[in-house]
C-alpha cells in the first residue's frame, strides 16, 4: 500500500524514534513492504519510517535507479532496523541532498565521507557493514531522520536564512507533489 509522506512541519518528524522489537512489533514486514513501495512510487532512492508516519527505527535506501552514473550502487538495496552508527571517517565531502518530506528543495551538506553501522536487515540478522561515497550519504540521510534531524538542520546559517520562507511555505501545506503528502502535525501518542 503507498503511504502518505509526511513534509516538514510535521510533528513525527521532529521525534527521536523508538526502537523496534522485531519479536513484538505486528505486521513489520507488511510496513517495510508499503514503505519500499511508497518510497518507489514517489522516485526516492531513500525513505525512514518517520516519513511516513511512524516513529520507528527503521529506514530503507535503494540506489539501484542511480547506478548508471554510480555504477557502485548497482544492487545496493538495505532495509535497516534500529541502525547504530559505530565509526565515521574524519574525512568529509560535501553534495547536494534532497528528502521526499522537503519537496522541490536541495542544499549542499557535509557529511563524513565513510561510516560503519550496525543494524537488523529485514529477515532480522545482525549485520555490521561500512559505507563509503554516495551509498555512505544515503545511510546517513536517512539515519538522520530517525533522531528527528533534517537534512536542512545541516546546512550553513545563511543558507537557512534563504531556504526559511520556503520550509514555511511547505509546513503550511504550499506544496504540490507527484506522490501523496501529509502536512498536517501528527497528534502525540501515535
Amino acid at each position: 500500500m503507498i503511504l502518505p509522506i509526511y513534509v516538514y512541519g510535521s510533528d513525527v518528524l521532529r521525534e527521536k524514534a523508538r526502537e523496534v522489537d522485531v519479536n513484538a512489533e505486528e505486521g513489520l514486514q507488511k510496513f517495510i513492504e508499503d514503505m519500499y513501495m511508497t518510497m518507489k512510487e514517489a522516485d526516492g532512492v531513500g525513505i525512514a519510517a518517520p516519513q511516513v508516519g511512524r516513529s520507528l527505527r527503521i529506514l530503507i535506501v535503494d540506489g539501484e535507479d542511480l547506478a548508471d552514473d554510480l555504477p557502485y550502487l548497482k544492487g545496493f538495496k538495505r532495509v535497516m532496523i534500529n541502525p547504530v552508527l559505530l565509526e565515521e571517517s574524519e574525512e568529509t565531502i560535501e553534495f547536494s541532498e534532497g528528502c521526499l518530506s522537503i519537496p522541490d528543495l536541495h542544499a549542499e551538506v557535509v557529511r563524513p565521507k565513510r561510516i560503519k553501522v550496525k543494524y537488523l536487515n529485514e529477515k532480522y540478522e545482525e549485520i555490521t557493514e561500512e559505507f563509503d561515497e554516495f551509498a555512505c550519504r544515503m545511510v546517513q540521510h536517512e539515519m538522520d531522520h530517525l533522531d528527528g534531524v533534517l537534512f536542512t538542520d545541516r546546512v550553513s546559517q545563511i543558507r537557512k536564512k534563504m531556504i526559511r520562507g520556503k520550509l514555511n511555505s511547505i509546513s503550511n501545506g504550499k506544496v504540490r507533489t507527484h506522490y501523496k503528502i501529509n502536512c498536517k502535525p501528527r497528534a502525540k501518542g501515535k
